[in-house]
């Protein structure tokens, strides 16, 4: 195994882009490659990727994906300089954990994405 990349299925794929885009992530690839139909993305900062498809490009093919936003998944993102990276985000988004030290030594903060997954960062000193 080399890398893990979510694929993640959304109901309104221009706001997830542009959600996304506010935290730093840019459109890597994308179908159709132009115009806003999209149906899938790649989105992507630094060493993390992320794929947003809609439910409705599935048709019939994978039933088994439930067709409602949001899941009992957190999204665990590391990163450098986490005060920085939330000081530029918390007015933008909801923030359901501000900025806390946990008893393993990492500093994190939870926020809800516009599909209701949840989002939490992290630095480890």
């Amino acid at each position: 195994m080399e890398s893990l990349s979510p694929n993640i299925f959304v109901s309104d794929m221009n706001a997830t882009i542009a959600f996304y885009q506010l935290l730093g992530f840019n459109v890597a690839m994308s179908v159709p490659e132009t115009g806003d139909n999209f149906v899938w993305v790649m989105m992507t900062k630094g060493a993390v990727t992320f794929m947003f498809q809609t439910y409705e490009s599935l048709a019939g093919e994978l039933p088994e994906i439930k067709r409602e936003d949001g899941a009992s998944l957190l999204l665990y993102i590391n990163l450098k300089d986490i005060k920085s990276f939330f000081e530029s985000v918390k007015d933008k988004v909801t923030v359901l954990k501000g900025l806390e030290t946990t008893f393993y030594g990492a500093t994190e903060f939870s926020i809800l994405d516009n599909n209701n997954y949840v989002l939490t960062f992290a630095e480890h000193a």
